[in-house]
């Protein structure tokens, strides 16, 4: 069966003024569109044809198209899914306890977060993982996620595309601005659903 675009569970412009709805529909519509449609154009009639995106992100040896499509569609999934117009703060659930103890506290979280998105040379993604029960930031270039590496962390939780396209419009060349803004719509019962799945 064909991978299809998922519907956002917010409007477009349900995120302001974080994100604006330009950004978003074009973001969403065009970009998660292309890379659903390059997706199911490269697997078509091979092996990985009704395979799961984790399942194709976890396969070796990929070619360009499968990493690059496979990548984008399922990157930009999560990031659609641990967003919310009601989300921020500061979380108080079991993933917010165990970001106090791995991190030491939220704010040291959040930096190092902030550093793993604002350091990431070119367009790529910072990303939380679990592993072993462990917490973990790192970053992938282009549309590469931790699935696909060994060593950057495992299962993803939560994480922020810091591609041009998912800010440029608005925040032009200040990444910085954009990362901090991120931290107000993240929806941390979400994350915290991925995290006791991952566990």
């Amino acid at each position: 069966m064909a991978f299809e675009l998922p519907k956002l569970q917010f409007a477009y412009n349900a995120l302001e003024p974080n994100i604006d709805g330009n950004t978003m529909e074009i973001h969403h519509s065009k970009h998660h569109q292309g890379y659903t449609n390059n997706l199911n154009n490269a697997i078509s009639g091979s092996e990985l044809e009704g395979k799961s995106i984790e399942e194709i992100c976890k396969t070796p040896n990929l070619s360009a198209a499968v990493r690059n499509n496979g990548g984008g569609f399922f990157n930009h999934r999560l990031f659609w899914d641990i967003m919310s117009p009601e989300g921020g703060g500061v979380p108080a659930n079991k993933v917010g306890t165990a970001i106090n103890n791995t991190f030491g506290d939220f704010e040291s979280f959040k930096n190092d977060f902030s550093k793993a998105a604002a350091t990431r040379f070119g367009s790529g993604w910072a990303w939380l993982c679990v592993s072993n029960g462990k917490l973990s930031i790192c970053s992938t270039a282009n549309q590469d996620n931790p699935l696909m590496q060994e060593g950057c962390g495992g299962t993803p939780i939560l994480c922020l595309d810091v591609w041009e396209h998912a800010y440029y419009l608005n925040y032009q060349n200040r990444r910085p601005d954009y990362i901090n803004a991120f931290f107000n719509i993240i929806n941390w019962d979400k994350v915290n659903e991925l995290y006791l799945e991952a566990l």
